[in-house]
């Protein structure tokens, strides 16, 4: 599927370093392979000011460039420069990442539905994370269709995968637009009951890949509440007001401003991993939940979504120890992820809303990260 645009892209890019300003492509011949029989690609998308590497393994985001208030580009998502440190890493495993059948945790690896308990790989402290051993980030997704600036995902989990019940069908399409918008479009279908609660967990710096930290990032989120975790960051099924508190973020407030502040809460979480209520209806309707600004560069990206639930991750985890595309280390809180979703461990949690599936009903989700300058 390369075409005559991707060519002349990557031409263009030839010999450009990721602090030039300029943008500097990936190699496709890096990220081809074949897992489990099927063959992985890279592909190149492009539209207003941004542009975007991804492949099929995982259906991760590679690089993401775009302008400062300059006009000067940078690569504002982390990641690796080949296929196997994909594959093969010794770092972070989600970099660019969709996740799930259920994104997010699930207590102990279990749960039960319609009266059967399901037992899930526990690959996290004793949790099931972002859906287990395999999950959606570690398949080769199907490449329905590519163009300059859409790309469409397929993929059927199979009845058991991990320990979930149903075959699951998903589509799922990423798209660049020229209103500076990285969109996120997912579906998915089941043929028989199942839970389900995918989300996209891209890092973000908005000073570039493996450029320092983000604790001068200056956040928003709408939101009046979190669900406030126990010490395997595991869901209490309460909701905490945030008033007075260093997780409001209804105003502006950077993030290294208050994130070593004492609260039970950042010690659980070793800082900001949690999930925000968002203040609204659950109408599937998308609207603008939060925005994150880097004074330094004058990027910032605003999310918009139709899901309740927003996950907010300031890299408590990163060490130093795992080197980005360019050779730089991810230093500690040297990245931001929000993934929008439901809410964690719904499965096991009454007082959530339901993350269940039934056959006949159809899954949607969106999420939009749209990148300003200014």
């Amino acid at each position: 599927m390369k075409t005559l645009f991707t060519l002349l892209l990557a031409a263009l890019a030839i010999s450009c370093t990721n602090n030039s300003g300029k943008i500097a492509l990936l190699n496709e011949n890096d990220f081809k392979t074949t897992v489990d029989g099927k063959e992985v690609s890279l592909y190149t998308l492009r539209n207003g000011d941004l542009v975007m590497q991804v492949t099929n393994y995982g259906a991760r985001v590679v690089s993401l460039w775009a302008p400062d208030r300059n006009g000067n580009y940078a690569d504002v998502e982390i990641g690796y420069e080949n296929i196997d440190r994909y594959i093969n890493n010794t770092g972070e495993r989600y970099f660019g990442a969709v996740v799930g059948p259920v994104a997010n945790r699930i207590a102990n690896g279990k749960f039960v539905l319609d009266g059967k308990e399901y037992t899930l790989p526990q690959n996290n402290n004793g949790q099931t994370l972002h859906g287990g051993t395999l999950g959606v980030d570690r398949i080769v997704w199907d490449v329905k269709s590519c163009n300059e600036n859409e790309i469409v995902f397929t993929t059927t989990l199979p009845d058991g995968q991990d320990g979930f019940p149903a075959n699951r069908s998903i589509e799922m399409t990423y798209r660049l637009t020229e209103n500076n918008e990285f969109t996120v479009l997912y579906s998915a279908t089941t043929d028989a009951k199942t839970v389900f609660n995918i989300s996209h967990h891209s890092f973000f710096n908005l000073e570039g890949d493996g450029e320092g930290t983000i604790l001068d990032h200056i956040l928003t989120i709408k939101s009046k509440a979190i669900t406030p975790v126990n010490e395997v960051l595991i869901p209490t099924g309460e909701l905490m007001c945030v008033k007075n508190t260093p997780f409001d973020f209804n105003e502006p407030h950077a993030i290294g401003e208050r994130v070593n502040e004492e609260h039970v809460q950042l010690k659980m979480g070793a800082g900001y991993d949690h999930n925000w209520a968002l203040d609204r209806e659950d109408d599937g309707k998308v609207i603008k939940v939060a925005d994150v600004y880097s004074p330094k560069s004058g990027r910032g990206m605003e999310v918009h979504t139709d899901q309740i639930g927003l996950q907010f991750y300031c890299g408590n985890f990163f060490d130093g120890k795992c080197y980005t595309k360019f050779g730089k280390p991810v230093l500690y809180r040297g990245a931001i992820a929000l993934e929008t979703q439901r809410y964690p461990d719904a499965p096991n949690q009454p007082s959530f809303p339901s993350i269940e599936l039934n056959p006949g009903d159809v899954y949607t989700h969106t999420c939009t990260y749209k990148f300003y300058a200014k």
